[in-house]
């Protein structure tokens, strides 16, 4: 299929050919018809992708802060190629689209395939087939234009702006800003019962308010202007302001605090500073509030990718009933989008779009993008131009990030041939499969399962599908690397071991779990240092640091939380030092902040009388390093901090010092190895068990705050 996209290191726009995205659980997959262009919001994003460095980062002040962080923790190296990696993607563009549902979810109801729909969010792209969370598609009635249809989630961003306003009917409004978002506001009022009064910069857009539905419409520069609103409104001044204008001038909202009446409210739609002067605030008394985009539901993950609905009798108005509102109001007649749309673009013209938003050659409001919705796609990709690397092993890719992209991937193309790739996004697999000569992107994981000519499959998805693609993979009799964690629960953990033990017998397979911290030649040096016999003390530090609540590894479904998602390599680690399977867990711990669990302290006792404690906390300093592992035995002691400075104190003191080396490339040679020469996997199978049932025990000796024997 085709897709709109855009690199952000140059700004160069492409049609590209990817694959499908991969269908969610409970997502739709819709073949578009048409989609919209935010002019305001994808204008800035491609203006700002044209500019040159320098410039870009004046204009993300944040993401250059988060990038001298990164140097600090990661290196200039890695840092730099995670930056290219970011830069140097295709990204997709477009959040508004409408068109017929061709597949439905496992868990999604009420929808079958042949439904129109409109869809919203960043998964509502510019391509011929988007794959779409449930709560943020709305069925579409046949006498419903879908090309009117595709403007619903812009239009849910100026109805929510209307919900703020709480402005009743006979009731009156001034939107300041005429631009789309705008110009759908003075519909949506105008339908409500409301009284609109428009205001704007631009003399083409004031006569665009008059055509939407505006009782007046007006030049802000216009003599008199307070005036003519005073007298509109009988003398008091606006029930409400909502202002859609996107401008660092602080006009709107000094505007909006003359223009609205005692005890009014200011609302802000659009991207403007809200640095305003006091006084018409306090002596009205003024309500200002921002609008969040489509509506409550919105950047929360239970509500827009899990499909959980928020009760109609305690949040009336969500994204999707806004979303709905507007479908029902065009099903009315009561709006008139001819009046908005201005444009319409193929979608292999589509570029051409941009130019026209950056370069101002002529008026636009609503641009549409237009598909050919009866030509054949294709949900695979091909790539002729692949050069493979000669090798017993044909890896392929189950989901590839962000880790995969800056880690696996760079080490593992000199090692193996790279076949086929499956991400969540076909614009993802596309730039992926191009970087890094797979000769093939999907849309289906069970097309790298089935495939005959692979024999290693690595699974880097979110950690909730591992443990599904590990037991397909095991089942296709498939050599297997997962990230950590291999599961999120027992059930799961006790479905791959029987999986396992079922097909191991019948052909060897290499399981392989992404420890990689067994694997630094630091560690490597300190398991050398003692022998399995001797009890350790182990102590390891972990400054982990915060990750936002809402963060998808501290979801318990998605992520299954900081203690299976991460503190599970360092439960690895301590029984790889210890050299001996776990006996007794003792773990306590609290959350830092909104009820996560993120800071604990784990101690376990092993069968041959070592002990570790690992402190792995949240709420650190960023300034100190990362990671320190300390470990006693028989008078000496090892002390490595953060995979940089090895130092060991016994009969003489000997220190190791060079870059940061956490085993990754160690761990995948010698997996890769293992299938090539036929040899065990290099982390057993019994340990990989052990480190998964040890890390569901910590969290269940929080809970019952106490020592549990394994």
């Amino acid at each position: 299929m085709k897709q709109l996209t855009q690199q952000l290191k140059s700004g160069r726009m492409e049609i590209l050919e990817v694959a499908f995205p991969i269908l969610g659980k409970n997502q739709l997959l819709v073949r578009n018809h048409y989609s919209v262009i935010s002019a305001g919001t994808e204008g800035k994003t491609v203006t700002d992708a044209r500019k040159g460095y320098i410039a870009k980062a004046r204009s993300r002040q944040k993401e250059v802060n988060q990038i001298i962080e990164l140097i600090k923790s990661q290196g200039l190296k890695e840092t730099y190629n995670l930056v290219m990696n970011k830069l140097e993607a295709p990204s997709s563009m477009g959040y508004s689209s409408a068109g017929e549902v061709i597949a439905v979810g496992s868990e999604v109801s009420g929808y079958k395939v042949g439904d129109f729909v409109s869809c919203g969010g960043k998964d509502a792209c510019h391509a011929d087939v988007v794959a779409v969370n449930i709560n943020l598609c709305v069925k579409v009635p046949k006498i419903v234009s879908l090309k009117y249809a595709a403007f619903t989630t812009l239009a849910a961003i100026a109805l929510q702006g209307i919900r703020q306003a709480e402005v009743s009917v006979g009731g009156n409004c001034v939107v300041i800003g005429l631009g789309l978002i705008g110009q759908l506001t003075v519909q949506l009022l105008n339908a409500s019962g409301i009284r609109c009064i428009g205001i704007d910069v631009n003399d083409i857009q004031v006569k665009a308010g008059i055509s939407c539905g505006a009782h007046i419409s007006l030049q802000r520069n216009q003599e008199g202007l307070e005036s003519i609103i005073l007298n509109a409104t009988s003398g008091a001044g606006s029930d409400a302001v909502i202002i859609t204008a996107g401008t660092t001038s602080l006009d709107p909202v000094e505007l909006a605090g003359i223009l609205c009446r005692k005890k009014g409210k200011v609302i802000v739609v659009g991207a403007v500073p809200t640095g305003f002067s006091r006084e018409n605030y306090y002596k009205k008394e003024l309500d200002l509030r921002m609008s969040s985009s489509y509506g409550p539901g919105r950047y929360d993950l239970n509500y827009e990718e899990k499909g959980i609905d928020y009760p109609i009798g305690y949040v009336r108005w969500t994204e999707n009933r806004n979303m709905q509102t507007f479908i029902n109001l065009l099903e009315e007649g009561k709006l008139f989008l001819d009046k908005i749309i201005t444009h319409t673009f193929s979608l292999l013209d589509a570029p051409e779009a941009y130019n026209m938003i950056i370069e101002k050659t002529e008026y636009y409001s609503g641009i549409l993008i237009e598909y050919d919705s009866t030509n054949e796609i294709q949900s695979t990709i091909y790539l002729e131009k692949a050069n493979f690397l000669k090798s017993k092993v044909n890896a392929s890719f189950i989901g590839a990030g962000s880790f995969a992209q800056n880690i696996l991937l760079p080490r593992l193309q000199k090692l193996c041939t790279l076949t086929g790739v499956v991400t969540a996004h076909g614009n993802t697999s596309r730039y992926i499969a191009d970087k890094y000569n797979f000769s093939y992107c999907s849309d289906q994981a069970s097309r790298i399962v089935e495939d005959p000519s692979i024999n290693a499959v690595f699974i880097t998805t979110r950690h909730d599908l591992h443990a599904e693609y590990v037991i397909a993979a095991i089942k296709a009799c498939k050599n297997v690397f997962v990230e950590k964690p291999l599961s999120l629960n027992e059930l799961q953990l006790n479905q791959i071991q029987e999986t396992y033990q079922d097909i191991s017998t019948k052909i060897p397979l290499r399981l392989m779990v992404g420890y990689n911290r067994r694997f630094s030649p630091y560690i490597r040096k300190i398991k050398s240092t003692f022998t399995d016999d001797q009890r350790k003390s182990i102590h390891m530090r972990i400054n982990a640091g915060m990750v936002p609540g809402n963060h998808w590894v501290n979801d318990p479904d998605i992520g299954g939380g900081r203690i299976v998602g991460e503190a599970c390599h360092f439960i690895d680690l301590a029984t790889y030092l210890a050299g001996s399977p776990v006996t007794f867990v003792h773990a306590t711990g609290f959350s830092e902040h909104q009820g996560i669990l993120d800071t604990v302290c784990i101690n376990l006792t092993f069968s041959n009388g070592s002990v570790a404690s690992i402190n792995y906390f949240a709420n650190g300093s960023k300034d100190l390093s990362k990671e320190l592992i300390e470990v006693f035995c028989n008078g000496s002691v090892a002390v490595l901090d953060d995979f940089r400075n090895l130092t060991i104190f016994g009969k003489k003191k000997t220190s190791l010092k060079g870059k940061q080396d956490k085993g990754h490339e160690n761990e995948l040679i010698e997996f890769i190895m293992s299938i090539q020469d036929g040899l065990p996997s290099p982390i057993s199978f019994n340990e990989l068990i052990h480190t998964s049932l040890v890390t569901f025990k910590v969290l269940e000796s929080i809970k019952e705050n106490r020592a549990l024997p394994m």
